[in-house]
């Protein structure tokens, strides 16, 4: 028998199968998927499933969709580790260290790069002071020591440069390592092999997926990505509020989807006012006097 919804805290405090009460004796666990509900014990919960499958599932798509429509603080990218200051998310202006497989921002590796000069000094990383590596064959043993020793970072990067010779079981294997370590990029590389169907049958649902574990961690590109699907299947509102999220990480596309609605009078004036200003912060956030100066200086890299 179920425990009856009163109105009253006793229901939440009940096993929602036999209505048993929490006592000292009996501790009630939560369903793990929704919350909204507690068990005294696994059979209760195998029992009173079928039940609770319906609103269950809807409260899982509700919690998913907190989530995913949540501003993230920052790209993927996060911060320079030596200035601290958001790395932009034009790939061009920032580098990996194969030393140690952090991104850098063009300015740091600049400035790092004029003392090393004044100094005399042979150029090391400006992170981990290692020297930098003085071939490409130095390199590669760089990334595939940072590999064994489980560099998420390393084994992602080997993973798509595996993608680009069209290595795609290698590819798929380093990604989804990398992707199950969190990483946000591999993620986005994943979507992208499902979507086309790259050495694998292509799946949509799993493109989604991955798509959305990578907007939920801040990659833009996945975001706009999902706005785009969202919009071919005719929902209007959830299409906005990705290429909202995407233009405020400074992603150019989706502020140009934005103004295009905006125009089509799809996206009212407001929401593309909030985009506008928020793109344009996200882009002033990640600009210093150093980076300018790499980016006018005509011997850098």
């Amino acid at each position: 028998m179920s425990a009856a919804k009163d109105g009253t805290d006793d229901y939440f405090n009940c096993c929602a199968a036999c209505g048993i009460k929490e006592l000292d004796d009996i501790k009630l666990k939560n369903c793990t998927a929704c919350r909204l509900v507690k068990y005294c014990s696994v059979q209760c919960q195998k029992n009173h499933r079928k039940q609770h499958k319906k609103e269950c599932k809807k409260r899982m798509a509700e919690l998913r969709d907190e989530l995913l429509f949540k501003q993230p603080e920052s790209s993927h990218f996060g911060d320079c580790p030596i200035c601290c200051v958001p790395l932009s998310i034009d790939e061009d202006k920032s580098a990996l260290s194969s030393c140690c497989c952090v991104f850098i921002c063009n300015g740091c590796s600049y400035a790092n790069q004029m003392k090393d000069e004044h100094s005399m000094n042979d150029p090391q990383c400006p992170f981990c002071r290692e020297p930098y590596a003085s071939s490409a064959a130095e390199a590669e043993r760089n990334i595939v020591k940072r590999i064994q020793a489980g560099n998420r970072v390393a084994i992602r990067q080997k993973g798509l440069e595996a993608r680009m010779e069209r290595n795609y079981g290698v590819a798929l294997e380093l990604l989804t390592r990398a992707a199950n370590m969190g990483d946000i990029v591999a993620h986005s590389e994943l979507a992208d092999i499902y979507f086309l169907g790259e050495g694998v049958e292509r799946d949509e649902k799993k493109a989604v997926h991955h798509n959305e574990e990578a907007a939920i961690g801040g990659h833009p590109a996945a975001r706009y990505n999902l706005g785009t699907l969202d919009a071919r299947s005719f929902r209007h509102e959830r299409a906005v509020k990705h290429f909202i999220i995407a233009a405020s990480l400074g992603f150019d596309k989706a502020l140009e989807k934005l103004k295009e609605w905006y125009g089509y009078g799809s996206v009212t004036k407001a929401d593309y006012a909030k985009a506008l200003r928020a793109y344009q912060a996200a882009i002033e956030s990640t600009k210093t006097p150093q980076r300018e100066e790499a980016a006018n200086a005509p011997r850098y890299f």
